[in-house]
């Protein structure tokens, strides 16, 4: 039987035969939730690693984490900072991350050509989620001259890959406009203009009614929210997809596209599908196109050794992503 350090050199080997040739890509080099060490995750961003520790206690965690660190120090040598999050720590400081090896963080990764800001210590995550890499491939490929509402933004990754696609404009709204500045870095790292009435800062529910008030319509609506959030306007359950989409729905035009994603670990695939399924049955709604999720976030067949909390078949992650082709009433 192989040693953890053995199982984690043998995933890390694997990631580096894909690795990008530019030192400002990013990979996940080992998911442990998948690869049988669920207190360990660690990513590149760039020349920066990010290492995990959700050990409970975090201290349980700490040896293997010096371990990882050390073996990539040797393995990457393009790494030049190791930041490591302590997810469980009483400390918020330490959940967002200390610098143990190196003198600085990275602040932009660059994927598909096009640069993102990042910002690996506002969060308890790195500001920028690898597992919608394809996604981003996706929006970056099909939607010029289009319109986007880029709901849920974040950083704003998935609504930047459309602009720098040549969308004619896109819109993206979250709750917290901090994230939102960090999207309007990323605008100015590729050379986008600047419009700040497309940075809303604003909840989910009240921009949806203010822009269907307003008749306003967009080409494609990116629906990706966190697995559960609550405000005074409304709830985000994704056990309860259907109520989002709908809420979403009467923003798209004609022909348009509602890209769809689900994230939630306890959501299987085919509860998802059948969601999606009951949605389409009034011909107004058809399911076009899955996206998978990359293998250094799934895992490798040799490396994986965990069972899903909910097997996400047909989709290959429990981030499950689908492309709805969205027809409107005459």
């Amino acid at each position: 039987m192989k040693s953890e350090g053995q199982r984690i050199e043998q995933a890390i080997a694997l990631r580096l035969a894909d690795l990008p040739e530019d030192v400002h890509g990013a990979r996940r080099l080992f998911n442990g939730f998948l690869e049988g060490l669920p207190g360990l995750v660690a990513d590149l961003f760039g020349r920066t690693a990010v290492l995990y520790n959700y050990a409970d206690p975090p201290v349980e965690g700490e040896g293997l984490i010096g371990e990882v660190q050390n073996m990539i120090l040797d393995l990457v040598p393009r790494v030049e900072t190791v930041l490591v999050k302590t997810r469980r720590s009483p400390d918020r400081e330490a959940q967002r991350g200390l610098l143990k090896y190196g003198e600085r963080t990275d602040r932009w990764i660059r994927e598909h050509g096009v640069r993102y800001a990042v910002d690996l210590t506002m969060n308890q995550d790195a500001s920028f989620y690898l597992d919608t890499r394809n996604l981003r491939r996706w929006l970056l490929e099909n939607l010029a001259g289009k319109t986007v509402l880029n709901s849920f933004a974040y950083t704003g990754s998935l609504g930047i890959a459309a602009a720098a696609g040549g969308a004619a404009r896109v819109l993206h709204v979250d709750l917290n406009r901090s994230f939102l500045n960090v999207a309007k870095t990323s605008y100015s790292l590729n050379g986008l203009p600047i419009d700040r009435r497309d940075f809303y800062a604003a909840d989910f529910f009240t921009c949806a009614a203010r822009l269907k008030r307003a008749g306003d319509r967009f080409h494609c609506v990116i629906l990706d929210p966190p697995f559960f959030s609550t405000t005074v306007k409304g709830k985000v359950d994704l056990s309860d997809s259907a109520r989002l989409i709908n809420k979403v729905r009467p923003l798209i035009e004609d022909q348009g596209v509602l890209i769809a994603i689900n994230n939630a670990l306890f959501v299987s695939g085919a509860s998802y599908m059948e969601t999606l399924d009951g949605l389409c049955s009034d011909g107004y709604l058809s399911v076009e196109a899955t996206i998978p999720v990359p293998e250094d976030i799934t895992g490798y067949p040799n490396t994986r050794t965990e069972d899903w909390v909910a097997d996400p078949a047909p989709f290959n992650h429990s981030t499950k992503i689908a492309v709805l082709q969205v027809r409107r009433k005459k």
